[in-house]
């Protein structure tokens, strides 16, 4: 705690402006990602994210974040070398699993799961930033096996192995799903490579801005991480996919998809996946995946998904004016390919893992504590009365 005060703890924040949920506030500077509603749109590291999900793979990704640059060939081979080398989960990890209550909350089991892996990292003491690098590696491939451990665990089921010879979403397919090498996997593998990039990485949202406010007292990768994993179980944030798939199987059919959506409106009732706090006219990720979850209706001969998908955005257009976001079309995916919905969110840690380390680093690299000031609401100065004097 210091003792001085600084020129801003001077500052009487009753007149200052104020901005609910620090809507348009700059609150630091990045050179990991760019939102933008113009003719720029959403690049990583200056690439935009059209071409990156139509040409590239979630592991090229994964190395640009962290890395700083789209990977050689000779680069992604180490690169892959390296995740099947750490894709272990320590001892403590699995006997923790094994006393975690039925029925918990995943992101829950994920979140004490990251301290756990944060205390058994052989490399807990050191924060140098090229350790930093090797432990966010280290993460990417430990937590595809936490979520499926997890789940077994909790269903009672034998765990699947990670397969060397698959790609990261080809694995993550598998270890969620069983499902792996006949065309419809592969086809599966391809729309869920595609939505990983999508989610890796997207400015300040909360779980990034939490991390990085972790990451500025200059505490280790895997605090930093356990703040960004609290923050996405929120239902404001990383749960909205997983809602977006109850509200499909709630509608049931396209035929009932649009009269849903009108008694929902009518009674005042929260429709998901639609909006963004700083995409106000539409999300291009959204449009991307769309794509991929029809041509994936297609190859596994059932659109019923898609069809009430596209139905209650043409009525939320109609009612609202209102586009989709990520979230909307990436619940009909991801239902095509029968991942239990309840690791959606977790799923969603799966990619954003890169965004959340690549920000760790940054913050940390040019570091200052943030600390924020607050406007104050309450009484002016009181005279104090005491105890036997109050009435």
């Amino acid at each position: 705690m210091g003792t001085a005060m600084s020129e801003s703890s001077t500052l009487d924040t009753r007149h200052h402006s104020y901005s609910p949920g620090l809507e348009g506030v700059i609150a630091g500077e990045s050179a990991l990602c760019l939102v933008d509603e113009g003719e720029a749109g959403l690049l990583y590291r200056g690439y935009g994210i059209a071409d990156l999900a139509d040409h590239s793979t979630f592991e090229e990704v994964a190395y640009l974040l962290l890395f700083g640059h789209l990977p050689t060939p000779q680069e992604m081979k180490a690169f892959a070398v390296q995740m099947t080398e750490q894709s272990l989960l320590p001892r403590p990890v699995e006997a923790f699993l094994d006393v975690v209550p039925k029925g918990s909350h995943p992101m829950d089991v994920l979140r004490t799961g990251m301290s756990i892996l944060g205390m058994t990292d052989p490399e807990a003491g050191d924060n140098s930033a090229e350790a930093k690098v090797r432990k966010s590696v280290r993460l990417l491939a430990q937590i595809p096996l936490f979520i499926s451990a997890a789940d077994r665990f909790d269903r009672g089921d034998p765990l699947r192995p990670r397969h060397s010879d698959l790609s990261f979403a080809e694995n993550l397919l598998y270890l969620l799903t069983g499902q792996k090498g006949d065309d419809r996997a592969k086809a599966m593998a391809r729309v869920l490579d595609v939505s990983l990039i999508l989610y890796a990485e997207h400015e300040f949202n909360a779980s990034t801005f939490s991390a990085r406010v972790t990451a500025s007292t200059m505490t280790d990768l895997h605090s930093a991480i356990t703040s960004a994993i609290g923050t996405l179980k929120g239902p404001l944030h990383g749960g909205a996919n997983e809602a977006v798939a109850q509200m499909f199987l709630e509608i049931g059919s396209p035929a009932k998809a649009e009269r849903w959506v009108r008694e929902s409106l009518a009674s005042k009732r929260r429709i998901m996946g639609f909006g963004h706090r700083v995409l106000k006219n539409g999300d291009a990720r959204s449009a991307i995946i769309q794509r991929h979850a029809a041509t994936l209706s297609q190859i596994c001969g059932d659109h019923r998904w898609y069809e009430i998908a596209t139905t209650v955005e043409q009525a939320m257009r109609d009612a609202k004016g209102m586009y989709p976001n990520l979230d909307f079309y990436t619940a009909a995916a991801y239902l095509l390919m029968g991942i239990p919905r309840t690791l959606y969110t977790p799923l969603f840690v799966c990619s954003r893992i890169t965004g959340w380390c690549a920000h760790v680093i940054e913050q940390q690299s040019h570091n200052r504590l943030m600390r924020p000031r607050a406007l104050y609401t309450g009484p002016s100065k009181r005279a104090y009365v005491p105890l036997d004097r109050r009435t």
